[in-house]
């Protein structure tokens, strides 16, 4: 945040705290950037997609035991939407090398929604018309909510990414197999010369590992 960078106040706990006037985060997020100017690394997008889909559900969830006023839990799920679909991303700025547990990205996530949802309600950011942890975080603990949004993430990146590229690789060395059969090389085994071996069934049995690599992936989605 530059010194000529227009600013508001937001309040935590903690005291006040000036941050950018167009930033959805609040005090606990610049408190924590101003702490942890470590890496320049940040969350990618799969993990603040699960974020979201957390906070969306735990707002469900606490709307349908009568912790959560229906009005505040329908502005939390649609704010927590537009951060599962990428739409708020610019505004989880904090390294990942931060507190031991994610406090500091817990807080991110629950301050963004927070402002988001009270700009739906027809109020300001800052105003806590709905409060980062009395209504966004209530009944949640970073201890909880980071490992579940990093198993969440894994399984996202695994169904959507790597299978879809593991298919590929190995309808790609299927092919290449077929192609290259007729061609005769030398084995190798132990950095030594060994017996002829087709080409292609060197490659065949590369495809037999991505096939198990396969249906590894397909047994974990299961579990």
């Amino acid at each position: 945040m530059s010194s000529t960078e227009e600013t508001r106040i937001e309040r935590d706990s903690m005291g006040e705290m000036q941050v950018p006037i167009h930033a959805y985060y609040g005090a606990s997020t610049q408190r924590a950037v101003l702490n942890f100017p470590i890496s320049d690394l940040h969350f990618p997008r799969q993990f603040i997609g699960a974020l979201g889909q957390i906070k969306q559900a735990a707002a469900q969830t606490n709307e349908a035991l009568g912790i959560l006023d229906a009005a505040i839990a329908e502005a939390i799920v649609r704010a927590a939407h537009e951060v599962i679909d990428g739409k708020l991303d610019s505004h989880f700025v904090l390294d990942i090398f931060q507190t031991g547990s994610g406090t500091s990205t817990n807080m991110n996530a629950n301050e963004v929604i927070a402002n988001r949802a009270s700009e739906l309600l027809d109020s300001s950011r800052g105003s806590h018309k709905v409060h980062p942890n009395d209504h966004v975080n209530v009944g949640q603990s970073s201890n909880d909510v980071i490992p579940t949004a990093i198993h969440l993430s894994a399984l996202v990146i695994i169904e959507r990414e790597l299978i879809p590229a593991l298919q590929g690789l190995h309808k790609a060395l299927q092919e290449k197999a077929e192609e290259l059969m007729p061609i005769v090389k030398t084995g190798r085994t132990h950095l030594q010369d060994a017996t002829p071996i087709r080409l292609g069934r060197s490659l065949s049995a590369m495809q037999a590992k991505s096939s198990a690599v396969l249906l590894v992936c397909a047994m974990r989605k299961l579990n």
